[in-house]
């Protein structure tokens, strides 16, 4: 059960760090941290978990990249079930206790989003539900390219959780003005059912276009490292 307890602990901590930065941060009067500041600290929360616990259940911390280990041939089928009810576990978690304290605040309003993912009027630059749609396809795909590849047993060892770290950090620097930024159906499933009403309505997007994404990214990667062991 460690590494389910793991993958709990640090889904709660991603939602709670990345989303807890949108919510109680990136806005605050004269020295919010803003867009850049929220990207970081999504990108943080996967790094310092990498190093805390990647060695004890690789720290997935998201439905779509365990579902692409597993069509990387990196991760057995019959592990993908729990692995996802524990991250999508701690995610609510993660948003409970977010609520907890932004709640605390005098005015504090659900209806404002509360961090959650959404696609036309719900998106925070307006943007359509294609556009919504081929963004977190493309941008998972590429996350978990640079995973795999991070990871790679030629890659060089330790560093995977920067570049993990840093490769979702740019990822929310490109989107967040498009979906709020999902790329992971537990962080968007974490803070949704606490808003309800659209952000539920909209969440299927936020499953269907990451594990699509987190599918293709793993398939391009075992064709490209394929076509290097060859070469060489």
């Amino acid at each position: 059960m460690n590494k389910y307890i793991a993958e709990c602990i640090g889904t709660f901590w991603l939602v709670l760090g990345g989303c807890g930065s949108a919510v109680l941060a990136a806005g605050f009067p004269d020295v919010g941290i803003g867009l850049l500041g929220v990207s970081f600290a999504f990108g943080l929360t996967v790094l310092t978990m990498a190093y805390a616990i990647g060695h004890i259940s690789g720290c997935h911390l998201n439905p779509a990249v365990s579902v692409g280990l597993w069509a990387g041939g990196r991760f057995p089928a019959n592990e993908l079930t729990p692995y996802i009810i524990a991250q999508v576990v701690g995610a609510i978690l993660g948003g409970g206790a977010l609520y907890l304290i932004a709640s605390g605040q005098p005015g504090f309003d659900l209806s404002a989003g509360f961090a959650s993912n959404g696609f036309g009027e719900h998106s925070p630059g307006g943007y359509s539900m294609t556009a919504a749609l081929v963004a977190e396809v493309v941008l998972t795909m590429m996350f978990i390219f640079v995973i795999m590849g991070a990871t790679d047993k030629r890659a060089p060892a330790g560093l995977a959780p920067i570049a993990i770290g840093l490769c979702l950090t740019l990822i929310h620097l490109i989107s967040i003005p498009v979906t709020n930024t999902s790329v992971n159906p537990a962080r968007s499933t974490g803070v949704a059912l606490y808003v309800g009403d659209w952000a539920v309505a909209q969440l299927w997007l936020f499953w269907v276009a990451p594990i699509v994404g987190g599918f293709v990214g793993a398939k391009l990667y075992r064709l490209v490292a394929k076509e290097e062991q060859d070469a060489s």
